[in-house]
């Protein structure tokens, strides 16, 4: 995980020193890496949630393995909440601004946050990028996470809602394999559900696997394509949106 790679690290430092101990007193090193690492994060993170909620934003946290399906969730819900609702994204992923033009090109704005080798985002990445971003008061601020099922379930960002997007093609039992990124779910969003009658895919198996792990977590069951599922999407981002927006915009993070 992110913690014992160092990648959540500015310093450069790595597992390399730490694989050269035996394996107890390895395990005893990453424990204190991940203390120092995730204690900074956290207060990162309680800055930007404090910020956030006082500029009236809801921020979602999309998390998932690369090719899930995020970016195409997000150009439907640009296109069928922006006449209500500004949205505005931070774009996570290694290298490219592939996704951020896709955004943009669908009529929000967005900043595009490029990790290099890291693969999570961190309160620190996404406090730069909101300022970069710059969200309008009351707005839908959605941060599309690095494709990674691991890291960036570590990371808190000071995100409202935590979404986890599994496609029906990587298969039923993901969230036994990674349990930490659907333990700390608020949703999850199953998609490309119109590929079930060519997939070996299990809803009600699926389902229960993330019970196993989570019973706090809605399943919802969503399709792009189809459209099927998108309301109910939409219906959870609108009960989590505040009531009553700031009327004027916060100071700058």
């Amino acid at each position: 995980m992110c913690t014992t790679c160092g990648c959540g690290e500015d310093t450069g430092a790595r597992l390399t020193t730490v694989h050269e101990h035996d394996a107890g007193h390895r395990h005893t090193h990453t424990v204190v890496m991940e203390q120092r690492v995730l204690a900074k994060n956290d207060d990162l993170a309680a800055a930007n949630r404090t910020w956030l909620r006082a500029r009236g934003l809801l921020t979602v946290n999309l998390m998932s393995s690369p090719g899930s399906g995020k970016t195409t969730l997000l150009e439907c819900t640009i296109a069928d909440l922006g006449g209500e609702w500004s949205v505005h994204v931070l774009e996570g992923d290694q290298e490219t601004t592939v996704d951020a033009d896709r955004i943009r090109a669908a009529g929000a704005t967005a900043v595009q946050i490029n990790t290099g080798a890291g693969c999570h985002l961190d309160a620190d990445m996404v406090a730069r990028g909101v300022r970069a971003l710059d969200p309008s008061p009351g707005a839908l601020l959605v941060i599309e996470n690095v494709g990674n099922l691991v890291c960036p379930a570590l990371f808190d960002l000071g995100e409202d809602l935590r979404v986890v997007v599994v496609s029906t093609p990587e298969g039923d039992e993901k969230p036994l394999k990674y349990p930490h990124m659907f333990a700390t779910a608020d949703l999850v969003l199953l998609t490309k559900t119109d590929l079930l009658p060519y997939v070996p895919f299990d809803v009600d198996r699926f389902t229960a696997a993330v019970r196993a792990v989570n019973s706090r977590a809605r399943v919802l069951p969503v399709c792009a394509t189809s459209g099927q599922g998108l309301e109910d999407w939409y219906s959870v981002l609108r009960a989590r949106r505040p009531v009553h927006a700031p009327a004027e915009q916060a100071s700058s993070t």
